[in-house]
């Protein structure tokens, strides 16, 4: 396909991503100076339609932000008001007694659940009111680079044939140029991949490390919802060697926020985390609140887990990543969402600050960020999540408690992380087959029923937005070694393995993806490229879910 004729707009910012952090910033950028001119696009067919419901979130930021957002109505309508941490045996559990003492990292005083989607559609609301320009359904697709700087980004075109040439309602994507643009794009996003390879931003930090989050949300019988009703647990079914465990949220009207996330460094190639999350929902301390209920929402989402110490350089010519495109995801107390925030209002002040000034780059803001609590509270759980590495589920709860109570955080010492996520499969002939139960189709589910749930959509004439950079590599590595493990990761069943007892070969499902970048992440020789889809393509979360 010739090069097409872009069409061109300019503004002082762009943000790319429209979570939290993107948000943020956009909001702070307009009340610092309602001069600046902001643009901020989302690859989903509107704000939030990425984002499933049900998490807990500490309002800090948002006080900062907009104090007054009682006032202006901010769905944050159901304060946490019981939880419990339960260490999951096969058919019972242990409640990790006094919380706020053993793991105060996780006690949700003054917190809210709330569904992330909704706060983000009315964040968006407000930075709209401040007069940001925001662009549902516009995937940025490229970074445009010009003397070293980054001056912007293409959007996606539209109306691209699987052949790769225009179709009849082709319409060309634009560039959409900036004095500084921000990234904002959540867990890696593709073209944060971008800037952080052409400008070697990871240079002398930890890996980072991931995991995966899978969510469900149930609508249950009035006589068992709890609002703020917050449940953690812990163990099984994972074995000690494995980092992860579920959650439970009640909110809304009577809403049941349910997922399970599990580390992406785990060794078992079997090992399916769909499987492990179905499962779990038939432990009796799971399984009492959702029977009677019928599940109505579902998703998956990879989490950046590496904390401080896999901190990429935060600046760049032009612009600067924020929220979880750097990995601000505070992993001890699961919550992402005021880190997030607060990123992007230290990117906008060092961006104001930078515009007015005329200075070439917002490096200001890596200063901000270290002088900030931001920094302290990553700095704090920072040894948290290597030590579960390290020591293994039970010597991890162990360390946790101990740096909590004792070291309050402020350890003389930095535990570091091993390996990257793609290098810990061992060989599938090594390793245990886990027993995973058929679906009943009442509380466990099977993975296309799911996939349904969550209204994913891609048009099927588009180019497949999921490419294997070496095809020869599947056949040698992934199946002769590792038995396929993208088959067992992927919770959404866009990877099978069809004529496997005669010729073995990969049938990639792209229209079934809804973008949790799993395989982007743990394939084993990093040969999966993830990039971005048509704009509007994926899942499609509706208000209020």
């Amino acid at each position: 396909m010739s090069e097409p004729v872009r069409e061109s707009m300019e503004f002082d910012v762009v943000i790319v991503g429209g979570g939290p952090a993107g948000l943020a910033a956009a909001i702070r950028l307009r009340q610092l100076s309602p001069d600046i001119s902001v643009c901020l696009i989302e690859k989903g067919s509107e704000i939030g339609a990425h984002i499933v419901s049900g998490a807990v979130i500490e309002p800090r930021s948002l006080t900062e932000l907009l104090p007054d957002w009682r006032e202006r109505g901010a769905p944050l309508n159901t304060p946490v008001t019981a939880e419990d941490m339960l260490y999951l045996t096969r058919s019972s559990s242990l409640r990790v007694p006094m919380l706020d003492r053993f793991m105060p990292h996780m006690a949700n005083h003054g917190n809210y659940v709330v569904s992330l989607g909704e706060v983000c559609r009315w964040l968006a609301a407000q930075a709209e009111e401040l007069g940001v320009e925001i662009y549902p359904g516009f995937a940025g697709a490229d970074v445009l680079i010009e003397e070293n700087r980054v001056v912007g980004v293409v959007t996606g075109d539209m109306g691209v044939g699987r052949d790769g040439q225009p179709g009849p309602n082709y319409q060309p994507g634009m560039e959409l140029r900036a004095r500084y643009t921000l990234f904002g794009e959540g867990c890696r996003g593709s073209l944060t991949k971008k800037v952080m390879a052409h400008y070697d931003l990871r240079q002398g930090v930890d890996a980072q490390t991931y995991g995966l989050g899978i969510k469900e949300v149930w609508e249950i019988p009035a006589e068992k919802h709890r609002p703020g009703l917050v449940q953690h647990s812990f163990g099984w079914p994972l074995d000690n060697n494995t980092y992860g465990g579920a959650w439970l949220y009640h909110f809304g009207e009577n809403l049941v926020s349910y997922g399970f996330v599990i580390g992406l460094d785990y060794a078992n190639p079997w090992l399916s985390p769909f499987d492990e999350m179905q499962r779990v929902k038939l432990h009796p301390a799971f399984r009492k609140h959702l029977e009677g209920g019928r599940r109505i929402a579902y998703g998956a989402r990879a989490l950046s887990e590496g904390g401080l110490q896999s901190l990429p350089r935060l600046t760049f010519p032009g612009g600067a990543l924020i929220g979880d495109s750097a990995g601000f995801l505070n992993v001890p107390k699961i919550k992402g969402t005021h880190t997030a925030m607060k990123s992007g209002m230290l990117a906008a002040e060092a961006v104001a600050e930078a515009l007015k000034a005329e200075r070439p780059e917002p490096a200001a803001f890596t200063d901000k960020v270290r002088r900030s609590w931001l920094w302290q509270e990553l700095r704090g759980a920072r040894n948290i999540r290597p030590a579960f590495a390290r020591f293994g589920a039970r010597g991890g709860a162990v360390y946790a408690a101990l740096d909590a109570m004792v070291l309050r955080g402020r350890a003389p010492w930095t535990l570091h992380f091993q390996h990257k996520d793609n290098e810990t499969l061992k060989p599938a002939s090594a390793c245990e087959k886990p027993a995973y139960p058929k679906p009943d189709g009442t509380l466990t589910f099977d993975r296309l029923s799911s996939v349904f749930l969550s209204a994913t959509n891609h048009e099927e004439d588009q180019p497949v937005h999921l490419h294997l950079r070496n095809p020869s590599l599947w056949k040698t590595v992934n199946w002769d070694v590792f038995h396929a493990p993208e088959a067992r990761y992927c919770p959404a069943g866009v990877y099978e393995v069809a004529d496997e007892d005669t010729a073995p070969r990969l049938q990639i499902n792209a229209q079934n993806c809804v973008h949790c970048k799993t395989c982007d992440i743990k394939d084993p020789t990093q040969n999966i490229d993830w990039t971005t889809p048509e704009g509007g393509g994926g899942p499609n979360y509706p208000a209020g879910m």
